[in-house]
């Protein structure tokens, strides 16, 4: 195939509307690993006996289109309607889309109090039309700003209760008077959450000839994978949100599932909804006692003011639970949304991380890279053991091990490099030249004496101000420890010290449990620089956080760290003193 021409035009593309020109809807979440979900309130997943409701389907009914008018005639006996007065859509998104699409256009705006639920300005933007926020009405409801928004150009008004993210409610009088004060405005009220809290108007939407009342299988009924959701209101909304969407938009198997679960899954729906508002009372409890405000949610998550959301989120990631922040928001930049996890267990965590990120009791450290930079001590330590078996070994090599993990003894990743090139030594021995080379005699002092200090007795004050107990848990044999805390007169400062003799080594979380009950304590943070540290950190329940050790690829160790569990990557010890509150 020739070459291009070189004068060749270059290539362009169509120009899409402004409103999709912006980056596409992605929750922000934490690069570290997670596995208690918490930051999208999805509800508690069901028992698995629902999948036997796919049992009763046939080849034949995957080969032709689906009909809703089962699960439509399930719906409209639920919620005591007629069956043209419920429309199922994919997800209340898709419900919530057809209404934008229907009601808004150029020349036509959206009125909304803010925070919301963030698809909502984007279905209105793509629509063409003006939208309207009413800001802080999220966190207190104000009828009367509403209704001054309000204008000729107005078609659409959208409240949600409870209220996502911060989980207010709207009373049925307010509903009833903004319905009234505006008859040439349609209303969508989004009850996503209301089987958790709030006067719930589903049943009345169409007596109104201007509301709709959108709802989900995601929340109370668990199925977000399914994406099935409904709208209910006058036959004529009803036609107007048909012809606003696709004729098909739900799949047999989930139409299936969710006419199973709608009828067989009522008991399992009250009972976690009446777990949820436990629990809720319970996490709210538990950041009031740590200082930190919430709103008054009725959702299935507690919306806190926690100051940096941002660390909050990546913290709780670092103990393995993923919760939503809201970076780039005005209005939400100091809070995390976390939901109900349903169980006992998950609330434990939750209730663990909360006191850790906090309040932590204890501020723990790993040695090497972290207080000592041992670039020209342990590191040429292993390059000049090596090369007494004629082996030459870079330091780019040493690196890449220790980001790979299980790298936290020296003399074991000597021998280890030593006999991936064909060089059979035993332990013992590698041990004895090491050591040789480090501890040196008192004539020829060894590579420990390269060692510098990578802060200053200034911040070690400040933090041990601050209230926590500081801890060291090194790999590092006791007299090697001993030595460097003493030669640099930081010992005051610690209050334990656990060492190679104490424990089985990182990433073990041995060592770091251990200190926490040297200590006395059951919270702390964990700092140190390899994946092997975080490993420890996450495996103990703390919080692990990273460092990048002198010497260290930044970029490539960075991520080592995060996806080995840290919480965070700090630039500077210092950072500690900004993020503890």
């Amino acid at each position: 195939m020739s070459d291009p021409p070189t004068n060749a035009t270059p290539r362009r593309h169509p120009t899409p509307v402004a409103a999709v020109a912006s980056p596409p809807y992605s929750v922000p979440r934490a690069p570290t690993p997670v596995d208690l979900v918490l930051d999208g309130n999805e509800g508690q997943a069901p028992h698995a006996e629902l999948l036997d409701a796919l049992s009763t389907l046939t080849p034949e009914d995957l080969r032709r289109y689906p009909n809703t008018g089962e699960l439509t005639r399930l719906l409209a006996l639920h919620h005591r309607v007629r069956p043209e007065e419920v429309l199922v859509t994919a997800g209340a998104d898709d419900a919530i889309d057809r209404v934008c699409r229907a009601m808004l256009g150029p020349g036509r705006s959206l009125v909304i109090p803010s925070p919301t639920f963030e698809m909502i300005p984007r279905y209105a933007a793509l629509a063409g039309a003006e939208v309207r926020r009413i800001p802080g009405g999220g966190f207190a409801f104000d009828r009367q700003a509403i209704l001054d928004a309000v204008d000729d150009t107005t078609s659409l008004i959208v409240l949600i209760s409870p209220n996502n993210p911060t989980g207010l409610t709207i009373d049925r009088d307010d509903v009833e008077a903004i319905l009234e004060a505006c008859p040439d405005a349609l209303l969508l009220l989004d009850h996503a959450y209301v089987e958790f809290g709030g006067d719930d108007l589903t049943s009345d939407a169409p007596d109104h000839p201007n509301l709709v009342v959108t709802r989900t299988f995601s929340k109370a009924r668990g199925l977000a994978g399914l994406r099935v959701g409904y709208a209910v209101a006058c036959p004529e909304v009803i036609r107007w949100l048909k012809s606003a969407g696709n004729p098909y938009p739900v799949s047999r198997p989930a139409l299936a599932l969710a006419a199973h679960w709608l009828v067989e899954g009522h008991r399992e729906v009250e009972r976690f909804v009446d777990e949820v508002a436990s629990e809720r009372q319970i996490i709210t409890e538990a950041f009031a006692s740590r200082g930190i405000a919430t709103t008054d949610s009725r959702g299935n998550f507690v919306l806190a003011r926690v100051g940096d959301g941002l660390f909050w989120r990546d913290a709780m990631a670092g103990m393995g639970i993923g919760v939503r922040a809201f970076p780039g928001s005005d209005e939400l930049a100091a809070y995390v949304r976390l939901a109900c996890p349903g169980a006992g267990q998950d609330l434990r965590r939750v209730l663990r991380g909360i006191a850790t990120i906090a309040t932590p009791d204890a501020i723990l450290f790993d040695l090497d890279g972290v207080f000592a930079d041992v670039s020209r001590s342990y590191r040429q330590a292993v390059i000049q053991t090596a090369a007494s078996y004629g082996q030459s070994i870079d330091e780019e090599e040493i690196r890449a091990i220790k980001a790979r993990g299980n790298a936290n003894n020296d003399w074991r990743v000597t021998q280890e490099i030593l006999k991936a090139r064909g060089v059979d030594a035993s332990l013992d021995e590698v041990t004895s030249r090491f050591e040789a080379l480090y501890q040196g005699t008192p004539e020829e002092p060894g590579l420990w004496t390269e060692e510098t200090l990578l802060t200053d007795t200034a911040f070690l004050g400040a933090l041990k101000d601050r209230g926590p107990k500081l801890g060291i848990v090194t790999g590092r044999p006791r007299n090697d420890a001993d030595r460097f805390l003493d030669h640099f007169e930081l010992r005051a400062y610690f209050d334990v010290l656990v060492c190679m003799e104490d424990a089985p080594i990182k990433p073990n979380p041995r060592p770091v449990t251990l200190a926490l009950e040297r200590l006395r304590v059951s919270t702390a943070w964990f700092i140190g620089d390899t994946p092997d540290d975080m490993r420890a950190g996450r495996g103990a329940v703390v919080l692990p956080l990273g460092i990048i050790a002198p010497g260290e690829g930044p970029e490539d160790m960075g991520h080592a760290l995060l996806r080995a569990g840290a919480g965070r990557v700090l630039d500077h010890l210092t950072d500690i003193l900004e993020l503890l509150r």
